[in-house]
């Protein structure tokens, strides 16, 4: 029998105590608890794309696997042929030039890379710049790593883009990273050139390096792919993640970039080749072969089938009362809750045991977050729509 009963004297580091489990990893214990008494939970919670990536992908993965030679260790800092599908990708798709020996780091994805460059620039006791609401990651491992997170606010009034002017007066001789993240996860707002140039002024202006995360200009977004570092002068004080996971059907494969100047991808590697070693060879040449995906592939994995997807997703939120912006970009939906309800997990608990589906209160990426719902479009149309059938009979 597992026993739960440890030395009383032996605590957990005291970084423990800033983190709570997350949310998800919390959230999914119940669900799994619920589907395993039949209760058949149809989740809208979690961006894990439900599609495979391209044939061509999948093929060279097996390909390159079968080859005796294909196991060994690799570099830390990715093969040749996967750093210059990266640079041509950004060449592509953002008009980017990028020196692939230099100014791109592989990662096993973005959380890795959360950690390494804020082990790389961050010091205990010095501060962070993290948006409410955003990404849960950007404020737990600054924590865990002795960082102070300084919350910065965005709103639908603003259209979910940062308040310069309220930066100005924050007291920032502190801060030495400001986290950024268009289109915006959970709000779906779309990256703007405007906020990229202010962002660009204001890094260098304060000596604060912006880390934009940007993995879902694919996603529902007929417009511009956008990246900060089209921005003259980006390189000097920014960096940009990019992962294969949402715009390449790939979440499972930990694929990933950092790019930025070649400086900062050195003290980054510092940190990263004392944790890690390189992804696997064939996954990284099955990578490279993604990033060659056609103009048609995107269309349908990222453009049509999500549309799809969306327009029964907005009768969801509709049928729950919630509002939304018909404009947002990714692979979520994010709505406000009626103004009778007392806050978002109300509306989500309910949904969750009374019609068994799964989807996303807002108060989980930050207090401007506690009066909305988030709805993933990582479900085939038949789940979609046998939860808007189920939803609507509980608000009928």
């Amino acid at each position: 029998m597992e026993s739960k009963v440890c030395n009383p004297a032996i605590r957990p580091a005291q970084r423990l105590e800033s983190v709570n489990e997350y949310y998800f990893s919390r959230k999914g214990k119940e669900v799994a608890a619920m589907n395993a008494q039949g209760f058949d939970v149809i989740s809208l919670a979690i961006g894990s794309p439900d599609m495979p990536p391209s044939e061509q992908t999948i093929e060279t993965l097996c390909t390159e696997a079968r080859k005796a030679n294909a196991h060994g260790y690799q570099p830390t800092i990715g093969i040749p042929e996967l750093r210059q599908a990266m640079a041509g990708f950004y060449k592509r798709w953002y008009n980017v030039e990028l020196n692939p020996q230099t100014e791109i780091q592989p990662l096993i994805g973005s959380k890795e890379g959360i950690l390494h460059v804020t082990l790389a620039f961050v010091n205990p006791g010095e501060q962070v710049l993290v948006p409410n609401p955003g990404y849960p990651t950007y404020t737990s491992l600054s924590k865990l790593l002795g960082a102070e997170v300084v919350p910065y606010d965005l709103t639908a009034k603003n259209d979910w883009q940062p308040d310069f002017e309220a930066l100005e007066r924050t007291d920032l001789s502190r801060v030495k990273l400001m986290w950024t993240n268009y289109p915006s996860m959970p709000m779906g707002a779309k990256a703007q050139r405007q906020t990229y140039e202010r962002l660009v002024s204001f890094a260098r202006k304060h000596n604060i390096i912006v880390v934009n995360d940007n993995p879902y200009s694919f996603i529902l977004n007929r417009d511009e792919h956008l990246s900060i570092l089209q921005i003259p002068g980006a390189k000097e004080c920014c960096i940009e993640f990019n992962s294969m996971s949402k715009s390449h059907n790939m979440p499972g494969w930990r694929v990933g970039l950092l790019a930025t100047n070649s400086q900062f991808v050195q003290w980054i590697l510092k940190v990263k080749s004392n944790i890690d070693s390189g992804t696997f060879r064939p996954m990284q040449l099955a990578a490279a072969q993604a990033y060659d995906n056609s103009d048609a592939w995107h269309q349908e994995a990222n453009i049509e089938t999500y549309a799809r997807r969306r327009a029964i997703a907005e009768e969801i939120m509709r049928t729950m009362g919630c509002s939304y912006d018909a404009g947002q970009a990714g692979m979520f939906l994010w709505g406000r809750i009626p103004e009778d309800l007392k806050d978002a997990e109300t509306l989500t608990e309910r949904v969750l045991h009374e019609a068994r589906v799964f989807i996303t209160p807002g108060f989980i990426f930050g207090t401007n977050g506690r009066r909305y719902v988030r709805i993933s479009l990582c479900a085939t149309e038949e789940k979609f729509r046998e939860a808007l059938k189920r939803i609507r009979t509980i608000f009928q």
